[in-house]
């Protein structure tokens, strides 16, 4: 369980986090919501211990979240973080020679899926296969907490849905949480089974997906809006 305790956090004079309190579930595939610059990924880069609270504190299961917690977390980051002169199957083999929960068997798995050639340069892919490598690297790490930042930036949009759906296939809810940022809302809320909505570094809501939609009868697009209104 991911806790966030009296969370800010501050760039010279910009306040990413302000006063974080909230206890995110485990188990389950949650969506990280807001608008550009509105803190979602300082949170998960805290999350990963990438990044420290300038007040409060983050622990994961009660101990406090440092550079050593990335044992348990497998951070898909939205910028690109591996070696372009390497082909995508040598970029396989590294991963594996720096994290002892890689599974290689997976990650080959999740890239004949994603129809990644294995043999190509990642320099020579596209935005979009590069986007599907980021993807079966972070998946293929048998670690408790995946954070996923924008994993469907520059995919076809023709191909997002399929990909989206795979995503299921590669991840155990019984072992694993899943926290994914996305402007494609729309397109992961078949997957999310929780929502967090984040505006100007405050956590607004916690609520499950469910809830919303037989409660209040809303999209989450639509939920995400009232509260951005109520906010205001």
């Amino acid at each position: 369980m991911i806790t966030f305790q009296n969370v800010s956090k501050k760039y010279l004079t910009k306040h990413a986090l302000s006063d974080v309190n909230v206890t995110i579930p485990e188990g389950k595939i949650i969506g990280l919501v807001g608008s550009n610059g509105s803190g979602k990924s300082t949170l998960m880069k805290m999350i990963a211990g990438l990044v420290a609270p300038s007040e409060g504190s983050v622990t994961i299961d009660q101990e406090r979240v440092t550079r050593r917690t990335a044992n348990k977390v497998a951070y898909l980051s939205e910028l690109d973080t591996y070696y372009s002169f390497y082909t995508v199957k040598e970029t396989v083999t590294f991963f594996a020679s720096q994290f002892s929960d890689f599974d290689k068997e997976k990650a080959y798995e999740i890239l004949e899926f994603m129809d990644v050639d294995k043999d190509q340069k990642v320099k020579h892919l596209s935005k979009g296969n590069r986007g599907r490598v980021k993807i079966a690297l972070t998946l293929a790490r048998d670690v408790p907490i995946i954070l996923m930042d924008e994993p469907l930036s520059g995919l076809d949009p023709m191909v997002r849905d399929s990909i989206v759906k795979g995503l299921l296939s590669f991840v155990d809810l019984e072992k694993q949480t899943v926290i994914i940022t996305t402007h494609e809302v729309t397109e992961i809320e078949p997957l999310l089974e929780t929502v967090i909505a984040i505006r100007n570094g405050k956590v607004l809501a916690l609520e499950d997906v469910e809830t919303i939609r037989e409660r209040d009868r809303m999209r989450i697009v639509d939920w995400m809006k009232k509260m951005y209104q109520e906010e205001a």
